[in-house]
């Protein structure tokens, strides 16, 4: 299945908005891929504003959260893997939630991999009469 983070990182965002509250994102700034000022990173990580009137082109997309904001006054490009997103949050009220770690889990096997004789811990299924 593909990870949920996405999706909940969008619906948390649009459910603190519609509170009128400010949605705020920590970021693991080691992940690859995370593009950010790295003047603002404490601990390896970095908090970012991602409120309407704080960003410019927010994309949340599946892979990549993407926009444009000040930092010390200079605008800046921010690219943010979604997987890098360890919280989404309300800044007023700290409501939101944490994510863990995602289990990368094993590929599912092709067709030609599986042989019932190798998997003794596979259920089984059989016809009885």
């Amino acid at each position: 299945m593909t990870s949920s983070r996405p999706y909940l990182i969008r619906a948390l965002y649009q459910w603190i908005v519609d509170n009128g509250v400010t949605p705020y994102i920590l970021v693991d700034a080691l992940v690859r891929g995370v593009e950010v000022p790295v003047q603002y990173i404490q601990d390896n990580k970095i908090v970012l504003n991602i409120a309407p009137m704080a960003v410019h082109g927010l994309t949340l997309g599946d892979d990549m959260i993407s926009f444009n904001a000040r930092f010390s006054g200079k605008e800046t490009d921010i690219v943010v893997p979604t997987e890098a997103v360890l919280a989404i949050y309300a800044r007023e009220n700290g409501q939101g939630m944490m994510f863990s770690e995602e289990p990368q889990g094993p590929e599912p096997p092709n067709d030609d991999d599986t042989d019932d004789d190798d998997a003794p811990n596979k259920p089984k299924l059989r016809v009885v009469k």
